[in-house]
């Protein structure tokens, strides 16, 4: 009798479990939004990256919003994903609860990027973190680094741009970003050290978005090892930032830079807000995110200058108007940039329409209901911001390049529709600093140079970001040479 009760007992605990399990899963199929998850591991990653490559991401979500409608799944860098589409994914995104939807991105961002960047954080954690950077990061700190920022500018115009015929403006920008970023973030000076640390952020940038196999030779190989190159320089640069502070060779203000900034944050009992690791990690984080988002807004402002006279005479005029009430060596500042107002309403169209970033991953923590399906924990979220800025029952005529549509009296598109910088808590805490940069830019480059394209019609491809197939190739002359000649 005992030998029946206990085989009854064990034959419990094995199917019981068993049978919650195969109900669970399906009460997952019957709810689990329409799609495939196709092959293992691969999935529809090759076919995402091909459309990224030909900057054709709208073309495929709508092929799956046609066939599946706004949501659906798919198996995307190695990970069970649904999709989403529309506001309202962009709100629930960027504002559901952290203990609901972790900011956890793909294998093949965390490993490089660090498990502790801001975007992986969550809950008081990312609160935390957030803060110390945002307190370097806001308005009334960054208004003392435009004539920095300014400076960084008009050193490399007179190095890169000056005497030359032709140039390749992508990767010149991207040389000028990175550098501005060096200064205000690492607190690091021109030199051999920046010169070292550029190819590792290019090599990581690669990697990224591609698909997470570490085989030699791979760009996800190439990524990891950039950061494992990269992880010891920062270390040794944040020891001696720890050192100058103790000896109190820094100004009686500690924000001469992020790093310094964020090793004076202490805690009430003295202690550090931020440990190393989260330092190293969001260091990079925002060297990655401010070095390529914003290069990619200022040749894509740079091409437009070239090829439509109208929005470049507007701009032009705006510009000699900053210019008119100073003298030639001076630098600009904040009251000047606040006059540029067409100039940021053309960037912010310019956005709307070539996002730099086009993809949003989030990661369940719990099975989590949406839409009328079950978005099951541990499983991937993406969206796309691209596709709401060009809805055409969002923005009229989405196609057509507008910038009064961000006019002071405009009708203002629906919420968690233009989404560029993220958006709720999630907003990127750089986006003071990348207008600050485009500002100055456009402004320096309208009043020194004229430009055009070598190519009208040179493309582009995402991998993941913009990239010019020729870097964006420009005849420039300086303004006074342009001057000469028309009087001659």
């Amino acid at each position: 009798m005992e030998l029946i009760v206990f085989l009854t007992l064990l034959l419990l605990l094995i199917f019981v479990p068993v049978f919650v399990l195969f109900q669970r899963k399906k009460y997952h199929d019957q709810r689990l939004p329409p799609g495939s998850l196709g092959l293992p591991v691969i999935g529809q990653s090759l076919s995402l990256l091909r459309a990224l490559k030909a900057d054709k991401v709208e073309k495929w979500f709508h092929e799956r919003i046609k066939s599946h409608g706004p949501v659906w799944k798919a198996s995307i860098f190695g990970y069970p994903t649904v999709v989403l589409y529309g506001p309202t994914a962009n709100k629930f995104i960027y504002t559901c609860d952290g203990n609901l939807l972790a900011s956890t991105q793909p294998p093949s961002l965390s490993r490089v990027f660090g498990s502790k960047n801001i975007f992986e954080l969550s809950g008081n954690d990312h609160k935390r973190v957030r803060a110390a950077i945002v307190s370097f990061l806001k308005i009334e700190v960054l208004k003392q680094y435009v004539a920095k920022v300014d400076d960084e500018i008009q050193h490399h115009l007179q190095t890169h741009w000056h005497g030359k015929y032709v140039v390749q403006v992508q990767p010149l920008i991207k040389t000028l970003t990175f550098n501005i970023i060096c200064s205000l973030l690492f607190g690091i000076e021109r030199g051999p050290k920046r010169e070292k640390m550029l190819p590792l952020f290019q090599d990581m940038i690669e990697g990224v978005l591609s698909v997470p196999v570490n085989l030699p030779f791979t760009k996800y190989n190439r990524a990891i090892l950039a950061r494992k190159k990269l992880v010891p320089m920062l270390i040794k640069l944040i020891q001696e930032k720890r050192e100058a502070l103790k000896e109190q060779k820094q100004q009686d203000d500690p924000r001469t830079d992020l790093i310094t900034s964020l090793l004076s944050i202490r805690d009430d009992d003295g202690s550090n807000v931020m440990s190393e690791d989260e330092i190293i990690d969001n260091i990079i984080i925002l060297m990655v995110a401010g070095f390529d988002t914003t290069a990619v807004l200022l040749t894509f402002f740079v091409k437009l200058l070239a090829s439509n006279e109208s929005i470049y005479s507007t701009i032009v005029q705006e510009q000699e108007e900053v210019s008119s009430n100073k003298t030639s060596k001076e630098d600009l500042t904040w009251e000047d940039l606040s006059k540029m107002k067409y100039t940021w309403r053309v960037a912010t169209e310019i956005m709307r329409i070539n996002t730099p970033v086009t993809l949003s991953f989030r990661r369940a923590k719990q099975d989590i209901e949406y839409g009328g399906f079950i978005i099951p924990k541990g499983w991937q979220v993406l969206i796309s911001g691209s596709m709401t800025h060009m809805d055409g029952g969002i923005f009229e005529n989405p196609k057509m390049f507008d910038p009064t549509r961000f006019e002071k009296h405009a009708p203002s598109p629906p919420p968690f529709s233009y989404v560029p910088f993220g958006g709720g808590p999630r907003m990127c805490p750089g986006m003071e600093l990348a207008k600050m940069e485009t500002l100055v830019m456009i402004h320096r480059l309208v009043t020194k140079f004229n430009w055009e394209l070598v190519k009208n019609d040179e493309s582009f491809k995402r991998v993941p970001m913009p990239e010019f197939d020729q870097g964006l190739l420009v005849r420039v002359k300086p303004l006074r040479e342009t001057m000469v000649s028309c009087k001659a």
